[in-house]
């Protein structure tokens, strides 16, 4: 800097300012200073600039590590709004959301002085774990526990659970069967939760629940079983892999969608709409999750951290073919 200072004919102060954008700059200075930062190649030391105000320009991400379709996109859309933002993120995977691996993460992004923390905690002991980060650090959950008092953001789960089931009743099918997903995900509790709320509130039967996990496999597997049930004729599943997986079962007992059976996934992936048939589904805006989330922890870093707000970004059905009236 002091280089860049020399060269431009300018004070060390005025280069600090140029640097932060300070508005008390003259523009031709402003240039002056711009000229010589490009003549010398410099740029800025952010661990000196840590070391000095105590905060650094990155945010540390806990995460699971998953090759799942929603922790990836929430994930790959964080790290965009962040770098919108001015933030470089450094994240954390860990194989289990347990108390051990997620302290030791929390403890590398705090030796790195980290602005904030963003945690993806899908399921409750993740939240167990995070209880001891210091008040003073800002923190915002995702997909986290609502009633855990820390600032959260979440899709409404219910709402698009709701939706989906709704759909399909108004198709005129007299009940909907439901392929879970892992019942200790805050997102699979919520999508069962609006799935039976819907049914009860209409006066249906509420079949047993099927529960799996996030994969095509276990839908195949599901589906064989509803595939074998002549009274099946509407599914709702967590996912859309599940989704795939149930259309295959199905596929190969010959009962046919949507004539013999109507389906409807949750997430709307990108291949949902290549799907035999096109498959109706609930998307999620992981942008908006993700810029909310940063919207939050931003906040967070100008005022007091440890603010609880919560902000649920809703979901919405997507209609295609995979859905008719009972045959």
């Amino acid at each position: 800097m002091t280089d860049v200072a020399r060269l431009a004919g300018v004070s060390h102060q005025t280069v600090s300012r140029v640097l932060n954008d300070h508005p008390n700059v003259k523009e031709q200075t402003r240039l002056r200073v711009r000229a010589a930062i490009a003549e010398l190649g410099y740029r800025p030391n952010r661990a000196a600039r840590a070391l000095v105000t105590g905060r650094s320009q990155l945010i540390g991400v806990v995460a699971r590590n998953s090759m799942l379709y929603g922790p990836a996109s929430m994930l790959t859309e964080f790290e965009q709004a962040a770098a919108d933002a001015g933030f470089a993120v450094s994240v954390g995977s860990v194989r289990e959301l347990d108390r051990d691996s997620i302290s030791a993460v929390v403890e590398r992004h705090l030796d790195q002085r980290v602005a904030g923390l963003v945690v993806i905690a899908q399921v409750a002991s993740a939240t167990e774990a995070l209880a001891e980060i210091p008040a003073e650090v800002p923190v915002v959950f995702i997909d986290g526990d609502p009633a855990a008092g820390r600032s959260l953001v979440t899709v409404d789960q219910v709402a698009g659970a709701r939706a989906a089931v709704r759909h399909l009743l108004e198709a005129g099918h007299e009940t909907v069967w439901h392929v879970s997903g892992p019942t200790e995900w805050f997102d699979s509790a919520g999508r069962i939760q609006g799935w039976r709320q819907t049914l009860q509130e209409a006066g249906r039967e509420v079949p047993p629940l099927l529960s799996a996990d996030w994969s095509a496999a276990e839908g195949y597997r599901a589906g064989q079983m509803l595939a074998r049930m002549p009274e099946v004729t509407a599914i709702f599943t967590a996912n859309d892999h599940l989704a795939l997986g149930v259309l295959r079962a199905l596929h190969e007992r010959g009962r046919r969608v949507p004539h013999d059976v109507s389906i409807v996934g949750f997430d709307d992936v990108p291949e949902a709409s290549y799907f035999i048939p096109p498959l109706t589904t609930v998307r999620q805006s992981f942008g908006d999750v993700a810029r909310a989330a940063l919207t939050l922890l931003l906040g967070q870093m100008k005022a007091e951290p440890g603010a609880a707000d919560t902000v649920i970004v809703p979901a919405h059905l997507v209609v295609r073919e995979s859905v008719a009236p009972p045959a």
